[in-house]
């Protein structure tokens, strides 16, 4: 079992950008192919970005695409979202997610309920 704990942000203004982390515990991030998520206000949670267990592959929701930035680093077993140009739109909880290896498509990768460990979230909000 893996414990992820992000970290990394806060109330920043349109245009800025942020770096949110995700840290593990318990296991070696290794193990997994990692996700980041999004929720928004009265929204349901969505996908942002992903990446392969050793960081070769990625893949992006459209909305993401140009702006945001997957990375990870196994030998500090964190997993990291880089985003720039920030939009009120990008204001929502961000939360990462760990998925057990089980093969690699857009459509595995880019779906919640294929992720079997989640951290608690950290708030981002954007002002205009």
């Amino acid at each position: 079992q893996v414990q992820l704990v992000e970290s990394g942000g806060g109330l920043v203004q349109a245009g800025g950008s942020l770096r949110l982390s995700c840290a593990a515990a318990g296991r070696t991030i290794s193990s997994y192919d990692m996700g980041w998520f999004r929720q928004a206000p009265g929204k349901e949670r969505e996908f942002v970005a992903a990446i392969s267990w050793s960081g070769s592959i990625t893949y992006y929701a459209d909305s993401a695409k140009g702006r945001f930035t997957i990375s990870r680093d196994n030998a500090k077993n964190t997993v990291y979202l880089q985003v720039i140009r920030l939009k009120p739109e990008d204001t929502a909880v961000y939360y990462c997610a760990a998925k057990i290896l089980s093969g690699w498509s857009e459509t595995i990768v880019a779906a919640a309920r294929e992720y079997s460990y989640w951290g608690q979230g950290t708030q981002v909000t954007v002002s205009s």
